[in-house]
């Protein structure tokens, strides 16, 4: 059975994309240390991402922007990306799992949402990996555009450095608009 993985990664920050990923893995696909990207360091993650991207049967990336995160709410625009990423797949999955309590809607197939599936699945922890990986990728090219928030260092979280770039500096427009932290620093220069 042609089993998907889908996961995401940066849904807590206040910056960036949310990013999903979906990945079918072959049986045998000798892959050693996959596991939850979270409990992977860096380097673990990046040496395991070509690797899931050339023993994979099928793999996709998606981002969702600020915008859509704005439009929809962190949570659907989550959906709606994981949906993206099944059906961007170049083959269509038997079954998706989906990390998480909630699958998405208009799926290509059947889906089950898995709780900490990407401790359990490792077709699940493939896309954590793809997921982190490229969100921390695309983080790291938006601190060369915008150096005065550290994007390179906390990713967008809402760490004590990014709050006080964000009193100090503003909001760029990778900011989401959305998120108390940014509404309310936009509220403050408003007056």
């Amino acid at each position: 059975m042609i089993i998907a993985g889908v996961d995401e990664a940066g849904r807590g920050p206040l910056a960036g994309p949310v990013v999903c990923a979906a990945v079918i893995l072959p049986d045998s696909h000798g892959l050693q240390g996959l596991d939850d990207s979270k409990k992977l360091t860096a380097m673990q993650r990046e040496r395991l991402f070509d690797g899931i991207q050339s023993r994979s049967l099928a793999f996709s990336i998606v981002f969702v922007g600020p915008d859509e995160i704005d439009l929809h709410n962190i949570f659907q625009a989550t959906l709606l990306g994981m949906a993206r990423a099944l059906r961007q797949l170049n083959v269509t999955p038997c079954m998706a799992l989906i990390d998480g309590n909630r699958t998405p809607e208009n799926l290509p197939c059947p889906a089950q949402a898995v709780i900490k599936g990407d401790s359990l699945h490792q077709c699940i922890m493939a896309a954590s990996i793809l997921a982190k990986v490229s969100r921390d990728r695309y983080m790291q090219a938006l601190d060369r555009r915008y150096p005065q928030f550290g994007f390179a260092r906390h990713k967008g979280y809402p760490t004590a450095a990014h709050l006080q770039a964000l009193g100090t500096h503003g909001v760029c427009p990778e900011h989401r608009r959305s998120f108390a932290p940014v509404r309310r620093t936009l509220a403050a220069r408003s007056v």
